[in-house]
């Protein structure tokens, strides 16, 4: 049977509508504890802004998900009556059309998922730690490399990993956490405007979703679409003007969720056997791994470290052409969505 369309839509709204609820809760204690952006150099917002994107975001994904799953444990534990009745009930049936094979669906596949699915959210909420304390203490960038190095490990011990058709562990884990190292550290490159990160973020979740759903991996596709419904909800409080911005919880947190998200599918399968459907992910994220790319390149030329900021990224040189900040974040998002449309292909 076909997932029910309502599941996947359901968790898209109720992501979107936690982060909108989220984003000022959060908003209000980033200015009360002092986790603010303040008016500096190569800043131009004159006032402090709280950086309360991240927890937002990842509140945002985790509460509809614990809610989800208390509802599966509720069900799994019911006789057959009581389960009937349960999934019988008008809400449950209209807005969600669940039904017992789909809970059965549901519950064997986090059953045999569950230590990866544990790994992918320990990671993610450990992304967001590792980046408050960094918008918070100004890490160097030896410890913060050190942190997302542990994380990425983390997630490829738990069976997250990339194969590339290579039959060696070494090399699995060795190109599943340089990847999400670089998806990490591409992500945060790509914060420096308005709804930048935001917007590639929840494009590309939405790609990835999609992708998933056509091979009927429901469960990435849920993961996919909490995480792009999540970020939309954060759009509106950082775009076009920001009274609230990400942060390094959440750049980092973003370029994990991409990182994984485009490791979770199976691109490649036995009734379907293109191999350069694996590189599907590539032009999903081609956006941020190219600048990533272009601005490395340019700091070690330049024989600048590759950590420290500059005005180099493909945001900055739009503005320099003249076009505004907002058109320039209205592009790259037009450009983003095209190469992931061009993935399908």
């Amino acid at each position: 049977m076909s997932f029910p369309f309502n599941i996947y839509l359901l968790a898209f709204l109720s992501s979107s509508l936690a982060s909108v609820a989220c984003v000022p809760l959060w908003r209000k204690w980033c200015y009360k504890t002092g986790l603010v952006d303040d008016p500096g150099h190569r800043k131009i917002h004159e006032t402090p802004i709280a950086l309360a994107g991240g927890l937002a975001v990842m509140t945002a994904i985790v509460l509809p998900l614990a809610v989800g799953l208390a509802g599966l444990f509720v069900a799994s534990q019911l006789d057959d009556a009581g389960r009937d009745d349960f999934l019988h009930n008008p809400i449950l049936q209209d807005l969600a059309g669940l039904n017992a094979r789909t809970v059965e669906l549901l519950g064997y596949g986090i059953n045999r998922r569950a230590g990866q699915l544990a790994a992918i959210l320990l990671g993610a909420m450990a992304m967001v730690i590792l980046g408050w304390l960094d918008d918070r203490h100004e890490l160097s960038a030896a410890l913060k490399f050190s942190g997302q190095f542990f994380i990425a490990a983390l997630v490829a011990a738990a069976g997250v990993r990339i194969t590339l058709f290579v039959q060696s562990l070494f090399f699995s884990y060795a190109i599943t956490i340089l990847w999400i190292l670089t998806l990490t550290n591409a992500l945060n490159f790509m914060d420096n405007m308005n709804g930048l990160c935001a917007g590639l973020g929840a494009i590309g979740s939405w790609c990835f979703a999609w992708s998933a759903a056509v091979h009927g991996q429901y469960l990435v596709v849920l993961i996919a679409l909490l995480a792009s419904g999540a970020l939309l909800g954060f759009l509106p409080f950082n775009f076009p003007k920001a009274t609230v911005f990400l942060g390094d919880a959440g750049s980092h947190l973003v370029g994990y969720l991409l990182a994984v998200l485009a490791i979770l599918p199976h691109f490649y399968s036995k009734e379907d056997p293109n191999a350069w459907a694996v590189l599907s992910p590539l032009l999903i994220l081609a956006v941020p791994l190219g600048d990533l790319v272009w601005v490395v390149i340019l700091r070690w030329r330049s024989g600048r470290p590759v950590y420290i900021g500059d005005t180099n990224h493909l945001s900055h040189r739009l503005v320099k052409r003249g076009w505004s900040r907002s058109e320039a974040v209205l592009l790259i998002w037009l450009l983003g969505a095209a190469l992931g449309a061009l993935s399908f292909l």
